[in-house]
């Protein structure tokens, strides 16, 4: 019975129970269902992830009661990510309109972003970036956001991804110093270069795809799966991202698990693998001389893809 019910945490804590006990994949944003549930209820009353703890003794309203609790069945019976039952995601500090015409944000590189991309930025200018492989175009505008000075391309080959990019870009008020371009990789940006180039693009393989949790379907397959070894759009990235780099260029590229796969492809390449606060995710950062030295092992390896 949930008559019992009452404030903020009982909804929190009954959430994170019913969470915990229907054995929820945790991957959206959160890895535990008490972060889960705070997400869920906060965001479903309209209220900040920062709010006092004063605040956990107040008492819902009848309304606010029933969409709650739907809400938390809907996560448990149809295993929906919670960021669309509430239709926002949080990344790199910043809110983000999210629902499944992207996938949730959930990117390491958030942690890059925030930390201004120290130290492997320091010493260079940056005026022109791109955030290629948008999705909802959390990374580019984040970027944006956290440094004023740049212009930020988001690109993608999805137009429904890009739809909700755009609104992510009206939302956090970056319209003047952000554009959202359609194209299948570098395939519709003939001509441009940028300093910096942050793509997390598919990486998941078709054998990982198919034993994903049911959260996952209802995110688009189109930004998850990438071959039979994860690789395939990671490896045209390589391939094709000097044409697009300045002179001293960075890209910047997840691969997640994949990266075994990569550094066994191309043991020859040094890749600059990144650490992160909870240790490596996957990262890898590479500049445009590099690529140039590496290009026919770059070239023969995508070669198909």
């Amino acid at each position: 019975m949930t008559d019992a019910l009452a404030s903020l945490l009982d909804f929190i804590r009954y959430g994170a129970t019913r969470f915990a006990a229907a054995g929820l994949s945790f991957g959206h944003s959160h890895d535990n269902p008490l972060d889960e549930a705070t997400h869920l209820v906060l965001a479903s009353l309209h209220l900040p992830p920062d709010l006092p703890p004063a605040y956990a003794a107040a008492r819902l309203t009848q309304a606010e009661r029933v969409r709650v609790l739907a809400l938390i069945e809907r996560r448990i019976s149809e295993r929906v990510p919670t960021a669309y039952l509430v239709g926002e995601a949080w990344f790199a500090g910043l809110k983000f309109r999210s629902d499944p015409r992207a996938l949730v944000p959930r990117s390491p590189i958030a942690e890059l972003i925030e930390a201004g991309f120290s130290p492997w930025l320091e010493g260079r200018e940056i005026g022109r970036a791109l955030d290629l492989c948008t999705g909802s175009g959390c990374i580019g505008i984040a970027m944006a956001v956290h440094q004023p000075a740049w212009r930020v391309d988001l690109a993608d080959l999805s137009a429904d991804a890009l739809a909700l990019a755009q609104e992510n870009i009206a939302f956090q008020h970056v319209e003047e110093r952000v554009r959202a371009r359609r194209s299948d990789l570098f395939a519709g940006l003939a001509g441009e270069r940028y300093d910096l180039i942050v793509s997390n693009p598919p990486y998941v393989t078709e054998a990982e795809y198919a034993a994903m949790p049911a959260e996952y379907a209802h995110e688009p397959r189109l930004g998850l799966a990438a071959g039979s070894d994860g690789l395939d759009l990671a490896l045209r990235i390589l391939r094709d991202a000097a044409a697009h780099l300045t002179g001293d260029g960075l890209l910047i590229v997840e691969v997640g698990e994949s990266e075994r796969a990569l550094a066994a492809l191309l043991p020859e390449v040094p890749f600059v693998w990144l650490e992160f606060k909870v240790g490596p995710m996957g990262v890898f950062l590479i500049d445009r001389a590099t690529l140039l030295d590496h290009a026919a092992a770059i070239r023969t390896a995508a070669t198909g893809r």
